[in-house]
């Protein structure tokens, strides 16, 4: 088996065990892409049928205003799910981008796989159901931070939650992230 397939099982496992017969079902639904940096995993104004898992790199998912301004949701990196969700869900086009920051590897499943894959085996419903949970967490906690938090306050959360990740990403894009000027962050 593939090392990036192994990676996926260890990280499905993390949370529901499955037979051999359910991973080798599970693992013919999943695809693996590669994409250099600056190139789109979802791009705004494109139907979105996938959502991916990254095994190697990182990616940014943002939305730009009517000004121009980029608007930084998240940043992804390994074993994060990424796309735009409600395009996703509801079949339509896409309301953001994701973007490689890194050149990059990942997993893609399409709704239909996902569906037929939760149907066939339960314990990938409870997978999808805790890390669907997971992702709203992070996100109720993320918007909590912008509304309650002081910028010093939100760049001091990610040097502890996500200390590699100030490393990878520029300092134009941190600020972008902390919804601060890159003048802000240089002082923080």
């Amino acid at each position: 088996m593939e090392q990036e397939h192994l990676q996926l099982r260890k990280h499905i496992e993390e949370i529901s065990k499955l037979t051999e017969e359910e991973w080798e079902f599970i693992a013919s639904h999943f695809h693996l892409r590669r994409l250099k940096k600056h190139h789109f995993l979802v791009q705004e104004g494109q139907k979105v049928d996938h959502e991916f898992w990254i095994v190697k790199g990182l990616v940014k998912s943002y939305a730009i205003d009517s000004k121009g301004k980029e608007h930084i949701m998240q940043f992804g990196m390994e074993n994060y799910w990424v796309s735009d969700y409600p395009a996703f869900q509801f079949k339509r086009e896409a309301t953001m981008n994701v973007d490689c920051l890194e050149d990059s590897v990942f997993f893609s499943l399409s709704f239909k796989d996902r569906e037929a894959i939760c149907h066939q085996v339960p314990a990938m419903a409870n997978f999808f159901r805790t890390k669907s949970n997971l992702g709203y967490i992070n996100l109720q906690q993320r918007i909590m931070s912008l509304l309650t938090q002081t910028a010093e306050e939100r760049y001091e959360e990610i040097l502890q939650k996500m200390p590699h990740l100030i490393q990878r990403v520029p300092k134009r894009l941190l600020a972008s992230f902390l919804g601060v000027s890159r003048e802000t962050l240089s002082r923080l």
